[in-house]
C-alpha cells in the first residue's frame, strides 16, 4: 500500500491551490481527481459562463491570468488557466481517479478509489467542491409532470431550447444569468422565493471587485457579515434589471405546484410549460468522507474555518462561506489554503509529537 505525504482529493481550482500550498511548505501531495484532466468542474460548467471578478481579481498565486486585467474571463479560459496553473506546479496529479471511501487508520486515514488504488496518508485535504452535488428539490406534483425538469448542472447552451416555455427556479447569479441567456431564443419567467437583489458591477467606475479587495470586505469573518448581507445578491451591469424592467426577462413568486404539463402560480393560475430549469444550487460533494465520521447525517463538513474537528490531519477547502464572502472563488480560495495547509504540514510533520505530546 503506498503511503504519501498529504493527499488533495479534487483538481479544482481549490484542490490545486491546496497542493501550490503543500509544496510551499515542502511536502510533495498527490492529487485524485476524477475528471479526465484537472479543472475540476470548469469543463462541465454552461459554454457561456463568465467571470462575475475580472481577470486581475482572478488568479491564483503565482500566475496571473494574462490580457487585458479588466476583463471578465470565459469559461473555456479559465479551463485553460487552471490546466496551466496545475502543469507549472510540479505536483503527482492523478486524474480518472475517484476516491469512494476514506477510513481511519494508524498512519491517519486509508483511501480507496473506485479503480483499487490503496493509499495512506496522514493528512487530507478534500477539495471536491460541490458541481457533482447539484440540489434538486422535490417540487410538488413533480412525478406527475409531462415537461422536462433540469438543473442548470446539465445545461450547456440555449439552442436546445428555442421557442419553448421555460420557467428558471432560483434567484443567484446563475438562474438571472442563464434565464437572461435563454430569453434570448424562449419565454422565460424566473421564479423565486424573494425579490431579486442586485449589486451593482461597477461603483464610481470600478468594479464592485475593486471595493471587496480594497476596503478588505473580502476578510470580514462570516459572524459578521450576517449584518450586511442577507439573502442571495446577483451582479449586475444594468443588464439584467434593465431585463425585468423591460419584460425582456420576468420574474414571479415561487409557484406552488406542477400539475400535468402546467405549472401553478402562487395566484393560483395555470401555465403550459416545457420545461422547468432549477438552478437551486449545490451541496458539498464529499460521500467519500462518510465511512470516517467527518460529516453531518445530511452530508456537510464537520469543521472550524475549514479545519475538521472531528479527525487531526483533516481540512476542507473552497466550501461556500468557508471563512469569508470570496472562500469558494479563484480570488479568495488561496486565502483560505494559506489558513489550513499550515496546520495540516505540522501535522503531517508530526509537530505535537517532536514537541513532546
Amino acid at each position: 500500500m503506498e503511503h504519501i505525504d498529504a493527499v488533495v482529493i479534487g483538481g479544482g481550482q481549490s484542490g490545486l491551490a491546496a497542493a501550490g500550498a503543500l509544496r510551499e511548505l515542502g511536502l510533495s501531495p498527490v492529487v485524485l481527481d476524477a475528471s479526465n484532466g484537472p479543472g475540476g468542474s470548469w469543463p462541465h460548467f454552461y459554454d457561456s459562463l463568465t467571470l462575475f471578478s475580472p481577470a486581475r481579481f482572478s488568479a491564483l498565486p503565482g500566475l496571473p491570468l494574462g490580457g487585458d486585467p479588466d476583463r471578465y474571463p470565459r469559461r473555456d479560459e479559465v479551463v485553460d488557466y487552471l490546466a496551466r496553473y496545475a502543469q507549472r506546479l510540479d505536483v503527482d496529479i492523478r486524474t480518472r481517479t475517484r476516491v469512494e471511501a476514506v477510513v481511519a487508520a494508524d498512519s491517519g486515514f486509508a483511501i480507496r478509489t473506485t479503480d483499487g488504488l490503496s493509499l495512506t496518508t496522514a493528512g487530507i485535504v478534500a477539495a471536491t467542491g460541490a458541481f457533482a452535488n447539484p440540489l434538486r428539490p422535490d417540487l410538488p406534483g413533480q412525478d406527475g409532470f409531462t415537461g422536462e425538469v433540469l438543473h442548470v448542472a446539465d445545461y450547456r447552451s440555449p439552442k436546445p431550447y428555442a421557442g419553448k416555455r421555460i420557467v428558471v427556479v432560483g434567484g443567484g447569479n446563475s438562474a438571472v444569468q442563464v434565464g437572461h441567456e435563454l430569453a434570448e431564443v424562449a419565454h422565460v419567467t424566473l421564479a423565486s422565493r424573494h425579490p431579486i437583489r442586485f449589486l451593482p458591477q461597477l461603483r464610481d467606475g470600478k468594479d464592485i471587485h475593486h471595493w471587496l479587495t480594497s476596503t478588505g470586505f473580502d476578510h470580514l469573518p462570516l459572524e459578521w457579515l450576517i449584518h450586511f448581507v442577507g439573502g442571495t445578491l446577483v451582479m449586475d451591469t444594468g443588464q439584467y434589471q434593465d431585463a425585468l424592467t423591460t419584460g425582456h426577462l420576468e420574474r414571479k413568486p415561487m409557484f406552488t405546484a406542477l400539475d400535468g404539463d402546467t405549472v401553478v402560480w402562487a395566484d393560483g393560475t395555470r401555465e403550459i410549460v416545457d420545461v422547468v430549469l432549477l438552478a437551486t444550487g449545490y451541496r458539498p460533494s464529499l460521500d467519500c468522507l462518510r465511512p470516517l465520521g467527518a460529516l453531518t447525517p445530511d452530508g456537510m463538513p464537520l469543521h472550524s474555518g475549514g479545519i475538521s474537528i472531528t479527525h487531526p490531519g483533516l481540512v476542507f477547502l473552497g466550501l461556500e462561506f468557508q471563512r469569508s464572502f470570496a472562500s469558494n472563488t479563484l480570488r479568495g480560495v488561496a486565502r483560505d489554503a494559506a489558513y489550513v495547509i499550515p496546520p495540516l504540514a505540522a501535522h503531517v510533520r508530526k509537530a505535537p509529537v517532536a514537541a513532546g505530546l
